[in-house]
């Protein structure tokens, strides 16, 4: 189980495998018994099935999030568990990236949103053009849904089929639609 912790703090930062599936089960309005019967479970336990994945006791070979994944209409990306348990971690695949990309910068940056005391930060610059648009382009839809022009929904959608998704960066024939007809 996937559980991205500080481990001075053991902050939760990010989802199990179990949340992801639960979240984009929820978010296309299956029950645990719809999605277990659509991936091929006996209709019986079908719902028992996903209650274990998505309670953590078990957890779905690769084969097998890959047909949730396209049960559910999502990447699989969406789902699966990234191989990094805690924010060292995360600093070690940084690591690996500034190795591979040097043009990583670190920089000061004041943050005042949110709180009447400024706080210095530091955010990370890559002058790597396809991580650049991938940042750019999740920046915007923030921004898109914090002005009202996108959806929760429309916005959970971009991100739970992302990278098909992309405007910037995915190939034109691959790009999958997310935005609601107006």
């Amino acid at each position: 189980m996937l559980r991205l912790y500080t481990h001075s703090t053991k902050e939760l930062l990010t989802l199990s495998i179990g949340d992801r599936i639960k979240k984009a089960r929820v978010f296309r309005g299956m029950t645990q018994k719809e999605l277990g019967v659509a991936v091929g479970f006996n209709k019986r336990g079908a719902d028992v099935r996903i209650a274990q994945y998505e309670s953590n006791t078990r957890k779905p070979k690769d084969a097998l999030l890959h047909k949730i994944a396209d049960v559910l209409d999502v990447s699989f990306y969406a789902l699966y568990e990234p191989d990094m348990y805690c924010a060292e971690d995360v600093m070690y695949t940084l690591f690996d990236q500034d190795d591979q990309h040097p043009g990583i910068r670190l920089v000061d940056v004041l943050d005042d949103s949110g709180s009447q005391q400024p706080k210095k930060r530091i955010a990370i610059i890559y002058d790597y053009d396809r991580m650049e648009d991938y940042l750019g382009e999740w920046k915007l839809r923030k921004e898109q849904l914090a002005n009202g022009e996108i959806t929760q929904e429309e916005y959970t959608e971009w991100r739970l089929n992302w990278p098909a998704t992309a405007d910037a960066c995915y190939p034109e024939t691959y790009h999958r639609k997310w935005r609601k007809e107006k």
